[in-house]
């Protein structure tokens, strides 16, 4: 498939999407998750969830170099066929308007119980959706160049998580391995979810214009998600207690909390309101994929259409559905394991199978 032009994106923009992805509401409640299944150990769970998601993304583009102007979609038609390359191409589409659909739900219960109490869903929803619909209807590059906008606006509120840790104590991380490697294994599984919004790859790389970068941005994009994880984890661990950190829902939002500065109030509802921007680009390039890979099913180059109808169809399942903490909660965990199927299982056996068939290809061309 020939990528037109204007919708290329710089080596920059494909590492800010991925990152973007990656980073949403989840950043929350990351460090409970964690200590819940590993205790304080559960950084070393990250660890070995980054290690775990460095491999996969680098298969996956792997995959891809061997025929790097194909789409998702390209792909699965050469490798199966039109009609089950297509039939496959659906459940890819599904999860991606899905997982887009979970974040902007929770997006819009975080400002309901925060800001706008009395606010009707579908209102927020609206107030969510229209400026998202600007954004995709411009294009891939135009997303790109907003991730990294955001990114260059927002990084300095992750600076100011440093101000609590004069209150905190490194005694709490100690002793290492404290209950063996199994519990950190076990939470190997919390740390790789969060790293999910990777396979947003699989719509990302055609568009790349310096392709034989691929390799070294996928790395970066993930080593600058986990740094980000990272350092937020051993923050909660260090302020609150090994057993306390169970307690809170979500810890990072208590710390923020905690922190005080002279000319300003209530730094966390400042933080959260900003926070909106970082959440923006998780969802838009899942939306994004999903529009896109539905025109490019269906044979058009229009996006225009499916977009309108997607973002409209949002608005009014919220209105009838009235989504709940609960509700959102079952489709994160919902999403978690299909996610893992998608981004991690699937993309392996796919790079498998792209290994067998060129080399068939090759060996019967010879």
């Amino acid at each position: 498939m020939k990528v037109q032009e204007r919708n290329q994106i710089s080596i920059t923009q494909f590492i800010f999407i991925i990152h973007s992805c990656q980073v949403g509401t989840g950043i929350f409640s990351l460090p409970r998750t964690l200590a819940e299944k590993a205790g304080t150990d559960g950084w070393i769970s990250l660890l070995l969830g980054w290690c775990i998601n460095l491999t996969v993304c680098v298969l996956i583009v792997k995959m891809f170099e061997k025929y790097p102007d194909d789409t998702i979609l390209d792909l699965f038609i050469r490798l199966f066929g039109k009609v089950v390359g297509k039939i496959l191409t659906i459940p890819i589409i599904c999860y991606f308007a899905f997982f887009g659909w979970t974040i902007l739900s929770i997006t819009m219960l975080f400002i309901k119980q925060w800001f706008l109490q009395m606010t009707p869903d579908y209102v927020l929803m609206i107030l969510l959706v229209v400026p998202g619909f600007f954004i995709i209807g411009k294009g891939l590059y135009i997303l790109g160049r907003y991730s990294e906008l955001v990114f260059y606006m927002t990084i300095w509120m992750y600076l100011l998580l440093i101000i609590p840790l004069k209150d905190s104590h490194w005694v709490h991380l100690l002793p290492l391995i404290k209950e063996g490697w199994m519990p950190i294994f076990n939470g190997v599984g919390s740390a790789i979810f969060s790293f999910l919004g990777f396979e947003i790859v699989l719509v990302l790389y055609p568009f790349l214009k310096t392709k034989q970068l691929a390799v070294r941005g996928v790395v970066i994009a993930n080593t600058i998600t986990f740094i980000l994880y990272l350092g937020v984890t051993l923050i909660c661990y260090a302020y609150f207690s090994p057993d306390g950190i169970t307690d809170y829902n979500e810890p990072l939002f208590n710390l923020l909390k905690m922190i005080e500065l002279h000319f300003l109030e209530r730094f966390d509802m400042v933080f959260l309101a900003l926070y909106l921007f970082v959440i923006s680009t998780a969802w838009l390039p899942y939306l994004y994929g999903a529009v896109y890979s539905t025109s490019h099913l269906l044979g058009t180059k229009k996006k225009a259409p499916f977009d309108s109808i997607l973002l409209i169809s949002i608005v009014i399942i919220t209105a009838f559905l009235h989504p709940s903490w609960n509700q959102t909660g079952q489709w994160i965990e919902f999403i978690s394991k299909t996610g893992i199927g998608v981004a991690y299982v699937f993309p392996v056996f796919l790079f498998l199978y792209v290994s067998i068939y060129s080399r068939f290809q090759r060996s019967g061309s010879q």
